[in-house]
């Protein structure tokens, strides 16, 4: 795939997951294996760039990539919630079946689930990770 069908793959996918212009992003996970063409789609679409996990600000939305080795998911998850907005949504990134820091489907859901969330879709974001967007069930809502 040539650079502009990654990018135009990358749109897709944030769309995809939810994003938005004029959200606020909050970055939780990043390290040398993230795909950046995914995170400059993201600003892209957003119009402004990712926070990282320091920043205090709400965020309408968090970007969290997690990997098998990162240790508890639901510890992982329950830290990105810290700064959501009300109606905000986690997008957990994982990397894909095969491939090294594979999180399964079940260990996902079970985390989403004890953090307070429920899966509302996964996406392909990019060649090499998984994209899972976790929402608070509407019941839980105000």
């Amino acid at each position: 795939m040539g650079a502009t069908a990654e990018a135009a793959a990358a749109n897709s996918s944030v769309s995809k997951l939810g994003f938005a212009f004029g959200q606020g992003v909050q970055e939780f996970g990043y390290d040398v294996d993230v795909d950046e063409d995914l995170r400059a789609a993201i600003e892209a679409v957003t119009g402004a760039e990712l926070v990282d996990e320091e920043d205090t600000d709400v965020a309408d939305a968090v970007l969290l990539w997690w990997r098998e080795e990162d240790g508890d998911l639901v510890d992982g998850l329950v830290d990105a919630l810290t700064n959501l907005a009300d109606r905000g949504f986690v997008v957990l990134l994982t990397p894909k079946a095969g491939r090294e820091g594979h999180v399964d489907a079940s260990d996902i859901e079970e985390a989403a689930l004890t953090a307070g969330l429920h899966a509302s879709g996964t996406v392909s974001a990019c060649p090499d990770w998984t994209g899972t967007r976790l929402v608070a069930p509407k019941s839980a809502r105000r």
